[in-house]
């Protein structure tokens, strides 16, 4: 399950490969004004137009995204584009009664969550398998969002890394399976360190994938501190781009 973009796609090829009867539930994208409100509802409104100006900034710097994206991904023998022999069933939402009704008709093993919204107690207790998350930042020091970018930030990039792990009805509280850490390379910034992360990931989503369909989970409760963390506002990544060269 995912809501598109290249890393995901990156993550499909590769279980394709190994997997020929994977099969892709792609939802919407959530709003910027949608998740704008949210976080104003947790944060308010100066932190949250904040947020939303970092993102603005981000779309502006796409095209060095695009440039770096298709640079690593060269580097790295990863593909950033949907294959098309991979079934796609499009929803609303993964927290749609129709998402959850065409599971049961796919009957899957298990379910890995790349680049979603959150799910919601009530859709993941209907679901027949274990489901999995791809999360960009190794838990519990680094949940919820731009997790490798925090690292680098507060100057701990030992932890710069990724985590496979289950979903529970909180954000990236479920059991740790698997975990990496690995580098940003020249030229990594906000929006290419997801990608970075990615890649080093594929072993290891490989092997939980697996060891799903063979039942032999076996999750362990994250250690250390917890923090959730969201995009920074504009004027932090800022602070952090010109102090310590985090951009």
């Amino acid at each position: 399950m995912t809501a598109g973009g290249p890393n995901p796609a990156v993550v499909i090829n590769a279980l394709a490969a190994r997997w020929p009867n994977l099969h892709v539930i792609l939802e919407d994208p959530e709003s910027k004004l949608d998740i704008t409100r949210r976080r104003a509802r947790r944060f308010g409104w100066p932190n949250a137009l904040g947020q939303l100006a970092t993102m603005m900034v981000g779309r502006l710097l796409r095209p060095l995204a695009a440039r770096r994206t298709a640079e690593i991904c060269r580097n790295r023998n990863a593909d950033p584009v949907m294959p098309e022999r991979v079934p796609v069933s499009r929803v609303a939402s993964i927290n749609d009664p129709q998402c959850a009704e065409l599971v049961r008709e796919l009957r899957p093993a298990v379910i890995l969550l790349v680049s979603t919204r959150l799910m919601t107690r009530t859709p993941l207790d209907k679901l027949p398998c274990p489901v999995l998350n791809l999360h960009a930042g190794i838990n519990p020091a680094y949940r919820g969002q731009m997790g490798g970018y925090w690292s680098l930030a507060l100057r701990d990039a030992g932890n710069f890394g990724a985590t496979v792990h289950l979903v529970d009805a909180g954000t990236d509280t479920g059991g740790t399976l698997y975990e990496v850490r690995t580098r940003p390379e020249p030229g990594d910034f906000i929006a290419t360190y997801p990608l970075t992360l990615t890649i080093a990931s594929l072993g290891i989503v490989g092997q939980a994938v697996e060891d799903a369909v063979h039942g032999r989970l076996r999750p362990m409760a994250a250690e250390g501190p917890s923090h959730l963390r969201f995009p920074p506002p504009l004027w932090t990544w800022l602070r952090y781009g010109l102090t310590r060269g985090i951009w």
